[in-house]
């Protein structure tokens, strides 16, 4: 999928340097903090233990993650709930990395991973139990298809999960879409991505088949998450410019924008949905 394969050119980077700013689990997505005190990595745990209760993980079940990163989700729900996990990413680094952990965790039995695009993969009709995109369809650019093929892969009565920055209405996005900021984001991060207004992804999920269960507004929860990164960026500048010559400030910048935007033009929203038939 050619307008999707640049966003390698991030997270194929040594997975080191995420380790140098991220949580303990490496999850790259938004936290959940529940009170002042909390430490990124509590609040990342925090999240993985909302995402199993949106998702009604009581123990045992098939999962598939689609953009699974460095698999602190699957890993996280295989270890602490005995779930069947299968994470889906087109960066060879990240599946690399996950193998190792999940062999050092002692889940390798539980946790599998696929290398490419979850729109390509010829993945068993009603073989999930849930299914979860965290931060991960923003690089998708067909929604209709992926809440089509989400559907497909879950079993009735199963589960959907999406986490995702948005902009805040379709207003915003024309206004903002071609900013310097987002080009830079693009550009120099991730390659291609779009973020949508909500209401595209809830009538993509609707227009798909499913039921819509939940939708939380986690907007401050990310934004306190980046400043954490932000903070452990700034204290291993040095470690990480080992890497790469000004690999730190090109992070710091690439979040101080993703930061900026939060509650004006852009929100971070969590929606459920359920395979009621």
């Amino acid at each position: 999928m050619s307008v999707t394969a640049d966003t390698n050119q991030h997270y194929d980077l040594d997975p080191e340097i995420f380790g140098q700013f991220l949580d303990p689990l490496r999850k790259y997505s938004s936290g959940l903090y529940e009170s002042g005190s909390d430490t990124l990595e509590l609040a990342q745990r925090n999240k993985l233990r909302f995402v199993a209760q949106r998702l009604g993980i009581n123990g045992g079940e098939r999962l598939l993650d689609i953009g699974c990163g460095w698999g602190s989700l699957i890993l996280f729900m295989a270890q602490e709930y005995g779930c069947d996990t299968l994470g889906i990413s087109p960066a060879p680094r990240q599946h690399e990395y996950i193998a190792a952990e999940a062999a050092a965790r002692g889940v390798a039995r539980q946790v599998q991973t696929r290398v490419g695009y979850f729109e390509e993969m010829d993945l068993p009709a009603g073989s999930r139990d849930a299914v979860t995109m965290l931060g991960s369809i923003v690089h998708m650019p067909d929604l209709d298809l992926v809440f089509r093929r989400a559907r497909t892969v879950l079993r009735r009565g199963g589960s959907l999960y999406v986490s995702e920055s948005c902009f805040r209405n379709a207003a915003a996005r024309r206004a903002f879409d071609e900013r310097a900021g987002t080009e830079f984001v693009r550009n120099d991060i991730f390659g291609w991505g779009s973020l949508r207004p909500l209401s595209e992804l809830i009538a993509a999920a609707e227009d798909a088949g499913f039921s819509l269960t939940s939708v939380d507004d986690l907007t401050d929860q990310y934004r306190r998450t980046i400043e954490d990164w932000i903070a452990n960026v700034d204290a291993a500048a040095d470690r990480i410019d080992a890497h790469r010559p000004g690999l730190a400030a090109k992070l710091r910048h690439y979040l101080e924008v993703a930061n900026a935007g939060w509650g004006y033009t852009t929100k971070h929203y969590a929606l459920g949905c359920r395979k009621a038939r």
